[in-house]
């Protein structure tokens, strides 16, 4: 069949079938030259292995993305990454940005919570409320979503070692608001695996934090199936300083760890692979990244057919999230920095995201400030209302360039996880520090790149200026602290201290047999049983895990 007849036959049954429930934006796209942008162009002459690397959007490999419509029917879902201070204050940021168009919640936690202690903690001092909001109680949860319904908002929350307990939270506050776990939608990070070797927040050995999340994973399927159960996360590898291919092979191999634990502990593939979400990075390089996002989905919708055996459509469609790149901004001439996320969302909208975050110009200084956080949301709105690049599918689609460097990529990527299989997986690999050495030798040489001027960043290498104007920054006051610890003293002393030890004492026998710690976390959350406590239990029982330094 011709490439033309396979693309009326996809548009007489795939696309038809989806604008049946699911109508466009507008019921034609055209220029303001009045041309008319056609829903996905393709070549009118034959294309050797079309069907096999690209396909039509939704269908397999969905090298061109993963939907019949993409955005014609409905535009990324714009998830601005806000939380510092309290929760009162991070609710606040939230309405603010719901009622300047932003489309879903997503939630930055305070290194406490992402590490599993409270605020009163010994550990936590000069930390409660700086890279984002303090979580210790349902108490605090509670008051972070009030009046915000969960029903209608989806929530991603960046949160991994601790997932588990934060998820409980929001489960248990959905309640509260009458909208049962079956209704509720949003993302958990849960990606472990790239904490040890990107980030760094993790708490317990690599085994018992693979098993929290496969117990995530069998609880969803059955109580939240609209929920992510994972993000497994490129975004910190690239920050961390990898490349393109680096980080899509290490995501991808850290993925393949993800489902082989979960069918080793007896869940059927396509039970719980269709809730399994990607995060991607976007760099400066344009064209390189369009490239990337679409090599990355070709090669998981084959991993997942071919080594999994996945039959479900939605098993084999990589979905993800893509964040600009923090590393990118520079505290020099901030301003410059609103030009390198459009570039990066550009980038991102191309390539096909099902979500986005812009960063703000003055994240290389301190949190967002309200202006900053406002121009970086415009920045998509702009992209999405005015480019006209989301009026037609995969537009790069047939470019030499891109397709030659998509095909680059998938090879150097699959390259790199067959090394990774050689060494017994992505936790082995990990465990001997292989990915942690080629990200450092990544990111050494992008350094000595800048320092030798042969890589130009604008402003601070070349076209500096002197005596710079300080912007006005968002500063998170010391009070926060003494106000979080007074406020868990005060809700520790209304709580049922026997329920609470209870619950507790149930977690601990949970922890350390077989059963499913999903249940027994809610339990706890909802004794009002803090962070600290939950996280203190697995402490006790699982162990804390060391680094492995590999130089």
């Amino acid at each position: 069949m011709s490439i033309t007849d396979s693309k009326q036959k996809w548009n007489e049954t795939v696309v038809a079938k989806n604008i049946a429930k699911a109508p466009e934006r507008m019921a034609e796209f055209r220029t303001t030259s009045d041309t008319e942008m056609e829903r996905c162009f393709t070549p009118e002459f034959n294309y050797p292995g079309y069907d096999e690397q690209l396909g039509f959007p939704g269908q397999y490999p969905y090298t061109r993305g993963v939907q019949p419509t993409m955005y014609r029917g409905r535009f990324w879902t714009m998830r601005q990454y806000a939380g510092f201070g309290t929760a009162k204050e991070s609710n606040e940021r939230y309405k603010y940005l719901l009622s300047a168009g932003q489309t879903g919640l997503s939630v930055a936690f305070d290194l406490p919570t992402q590490m599993g202690y409270d605020s009163d903690a010994a550990m936590s001092m000069g930390e409660v409320g700086k890279v984002g909001v303090a979580i210790d109680s349902l108490a605090d949860m509670e008051m972070l979503f009030d009046g915000i319904p969960l029903g209608q908002v989806s929530t991603s929350m960046t949160i991994n070692s601790t997932a588990a307990i934060l998820l409980c939270m929001y489960i248990a506050v959905a309640e509260k608001q009458g909208v049962s776990a079956d209704k509720i939608s949003g993302t958990i990070q849960n990606d472990i695996l790239k904490e040890y070797m990107a980030r760094g927040t993790y708490i317990y050995p690599p085994k018992e934090s693979m098993r929290i999340i496969t117990d995530i994973f069998a609880y969803c399927k059955d109580f939240v199936p609209k929920w992510n159960t994972i993000s497994i996360s490129g975004y910190h590898i690239r920050e961390a300083g990898s490349s393109a291919v680096q980080e899509v092979a290490f995501t991808l191999a850290d993925g393949i760890a993800y489902v082989d634990a979960a069918i080793k502990a007896g869940l059927n593939v396509d039970e719980f692979a269709p809730r399994l979400a990607f995060f991607f990075n976007a760099h400066n390089n344009l064209l390189e990244e369009v490239a990337k996002f679409r090599a990355a989905r070709r090669i998981w919708a084959r991993i997942m057919k071919e080594r999994f055996g996945a039959k479900d459509p939605k098993s084999q469609m990589l979905r993800f999230h893509t964040q600009t790149a923090g590393c990118t901004l520079t505290a020099q001439q901030p301003d410059n920095n609103i030009m390198r996320v459009t570039i990066q969302a550009l980038a991102a909208v191309l390539g096909g995201t099902q979500s986005l975050h812009t960063n703000s110009r003055d994240e290389a200084l301190a949190l967002p400030t309200e202006d900053s956080v406002r121009i970086a949301l415009r920045t998509q709105q702009v992209i999405a209302y005015e480019s006209g690049v989301a009026d037609s599918i995969d537009p790069l689609a047939g470019s030499f360039l891109v397709e030659s460097m998509t095909d680059q990529i998938e090879k150097a990527a699959m390259a790199y996880i067959e090394k990774i299989d050689k060494l017994g997986g992505a936790v082995e690999a990990i465990s001997q520090g292989f990915q942690q050495k080629e990200i450092q030798d990544s990111a050494y040489a992008y350094q000595k790149g800048i320092e030798s001027n042969d890589l130009v960043i604008v402003g601070v290498n070349k076209f500096t200026i002197k005596d710079e104007a300080a912007p006005e920054l968002l500063k998170i006051k010391e009070e926060v602290e003494s106000a979080q610890k007074i406020s868990l003293t005060a809700m520790k002393a209304k709580r049922d201290e026997a329920a609470v030890k209870a619950a507790l004492a149930q977690l601990e026998t949970a922890a350390r047999g077989t059963d499913n710690l999903m249940p027994h976390i809610l339990n706890a959350v909802k004794t009002y049983a803090t962070l600290g406590e939950i996280a203190n239990v697995f402490r006790g029982i699982f162990g804390i895990h060391r680094e492995t330094v590999v130089l």
